[in-house]
């Protein structure tokens, strides 16, 4: 028994969120899985170049969302964060790419 208790929970949640401000009144869940599942949706995210922010608290909260639910608001200032998180991360990456781009110009 003590080996199937450790073995759940390390079984790998994840779950994939859409925001669009003006469009959306919260995040939606637009994929949930775990196990293979979860290791597709983050398999997808990092084919298409979509920022993955890990955190199984967040997961497991997530796991339990439908998909094309918006997320409850226990979840908004955490799902901010990560949502600020990762537009920081977006202008980060714009900001390298045009100083790459500008570099390249000039030699």
């Amino acid at each position: 028994m003590a080996y199937k208790k450790i073995e759940e929970r390390t079984i790998k949640k994840a779950a994939a969120l859409r925001y669009t401000p003006g469009e959306d009144g919260a995040p939606k869940v637009i994929a949930s899985g775990k196990g293979e599942i979860a290791e597709k949706i983050v398999e997808k995210a990092k084919e298409a170049k979509i920022p993955v922010y890990e955190d199984k608290h967040l997961a497991e909260a997530l796991s339990h969302i439908s998909i094309g639910e918006e997320i409850p608001s226990e979840l908004y200032e955490v799902v901010a964060e990560v949502l600020s998180f990762i537009s920081r991360l977006d202008e980060s990456y714009s900001v390298s790419k045009k100083l790459i781009n500008h570099n390249n110009k000039g030699s």
